[in-house]
């Protein structure tokens, strides 16, 4: 018998709020140990949570990019479980009354578009790290991470395959990206995935027995978790085995889930309406503005750019793919007009950059390696014949973490194209002096021997004569007899 995958997403996304979602420690990563905590964050008695607006309005924001009807009034609660990072014994988030419900992202497989539909977006705070590696005999624990503020988007099982569901996680972080809400680091776990996996026979309407692999931090271990799974539960079935509703973990050394415990159902955290908290109320003229505050959407940019700029969807979808990188476009565009030789030069040689850099999983650049206006004239010179393509290639370089300009660059290193007709025809005569041999060949027939002779012509000059000038006074001078 076969068997269709069935699989739901749930993400956990790091706001990039400034400060926690309870209290006013620092949500920044990297620091030292519990470093950024207070009483709140360790829970001591006492204490009472106060609610951060900013993490609010990211909620909203996220809401509203993802066609979500936003709640007027929503509530916190508390659920409870014990566990060393949540020293409270309880976590902070929603249950009956999210911020935001019924939403939906749009994706596209191989030129199908397919729509999956979101159950809710809710907020909730992070737990602290116990961290399991520094000493031989005891766990420690760290509570800078305890009550960052995170978006839980948890979608419907509309997704079917281990492609899908990467393609919608790309999505989801490139709306978050765009709204500047999260930053979507997957290594340091603001951008986290649990994903609900089960099989049931092929046309069957009916779920299967519903496995959760918990806390997958990149796009490939995603990709592959739900791979093993979807086989280990069909081997399951097939063989006549039960499968049971569990919590698994993705172990990355052994390219396998294990089991970690029995999957918990809402009652068991008994949640009820956190008595510290007051309900949330949006008004009209709040979620007004936030509306009127979003971005132009990673979609609508993409086709704004292959309208406007008559640029590839492939250039496009890779431009938009991020909106630092969108932004970075359009500031070199508004320099010079030539979309698709800045694009080419972003797609390639910038895009090496970042990637080497590891760059290229960053919400922002920050200090980008080469500068919008750097790159237009860069692109300027070359039209103008003022440097070749290959040049080119060794300015850019020279360029990286530079203040100098394109110009600059070129004339410290004299690297100017030698458009001078009088020394690229000297250059000529003395190549096709030295290679009579080829050029007998050539006019013989041999037509291949003309690309050897160029590079010879081009190796005179130390490739600074102008690649057109040189074929065509060099076609000329062999077909003189």
């Amino acid at each position: 018998m076969k068997y269709d995958p069935v699989i739901g997403l749930e993400v956990h996304a790091q706001m990039l709020t400034e400060s926690k979602i309870f209290c006013g420690c620092s949500t920044r990563f990297g620091g030292e140990p519990n470093a950024n905590a207070c009483p709140v964050c360790a829970g001591f008695p006492g204490v009472l949570p106060v609610l951060n607006q900013r993490a609010v309005e990211f909620a909203m924001r996220a809401g509203l990019a993802a066609h979500c009807d936003i709640a007027r009034s929503s509530r916190l609660a508390r659920k409870n479980y014990f566990y060393p990072d949540l020293p409270k014994g309880y976590q902070i988030s929603q249950y009956e009354l999210p911020i935001c419900v019924n939403g939906y992202i749009d994706i596209e497989l191989a030129g199908v578009p397919k729509r999956v539909r979101l159950t809710r977006i809710h907020m909730e705070e992070d737990a602290g790290k116990n961290i399991h590696d520094l000493r031989s005999d005891a766990s420690l624990v760290d509570l800078n991470r305890a009550g960052v503020p995170l978006l839980e988007i948890v979608s419907e099982p509309d997704l079917c395959s281990a492609e899908e569901a990467v393609i919608y996680l790309k999505r989801l972080r490139a709306i978050l990206q765009y709204l500047a809400i999260c930053d979507g680091n997957m290594e340091e776990g603001s951008f986290r995935c649990d994903a609900n996996v089960s099989v049931r026979p092929q046309g069957s309407d009916t779920l299967g027995t519903k496995v959760e692999i918990k806390n997958v931090n990149s796009f490939k271990a995603v990709e592959k978790a739900i791979l093993y799974e979807i086989q280990r539960q069909s081997d399951t079935l097939a063989e006549g085995g039960k499968l049971i509703q569990e919590t698994r973990l993705w172990d990355e050394n052994r390219e396998a889930t294990r089991s970690m415990r029995s999957k918990e159902s809402a009652h068991d955290y008994r949640y009820f309406p956190d008595p510290d908290l007051l309900p949330i109320v949006i008004n009209d003229d709040w979620l007004a503005r936030i509306e009127a505050s979003l971005p132009e959407f990673p979609d609508l940019r993409r086709a704004r750019f292959m309208s406007d700029y008559k640029l590839p969807a492939y250039d496009a979808e890779l431009l938009t793919s991020r909106r630092d990188i969108a932004d970075y476009f359009e500031a070199a565009l508004a320099l010079h007009e030539n979309a698709k030789a800045l694009s080419n030069w972003i797609i390639g040689d910038l895009f090496r950059v970042l990637k080497e850099r590891k760059l290229d999983e960053q919400l922002t650049i920050g200090a980008w390696p080469i500068q919008p206006a750097q790159l237009a004239e860069l692109v300027k010179l070359i039209e103008q014949g003022k440097i070749s393509g290959k040049i080119a290639k060794t300015v850019f370089d020279a360029l990286l973490d530079s203040p100098r300009s394109p110009q600059e660059v070129v004339a410290e290193k004299g690297l100017e194209q030698v458009t001078d007709m009088g020394s690229i025809e000297g250059s000529i005569d003395a190549v096709l002096a030295a290679h009579t041999k080829q050029v007998a060949d050539y006019r013989g027939g041999n037509e291949k021997i003309f690309g050897f002779l160029v590079g010879q012509v081009m190796k005179a000059t130390r490739g600074k004569a102008n690649p057109q000038m040189v074929n065509e006074l060099l076609k000329r001078k062999l077909a003189a007899s």
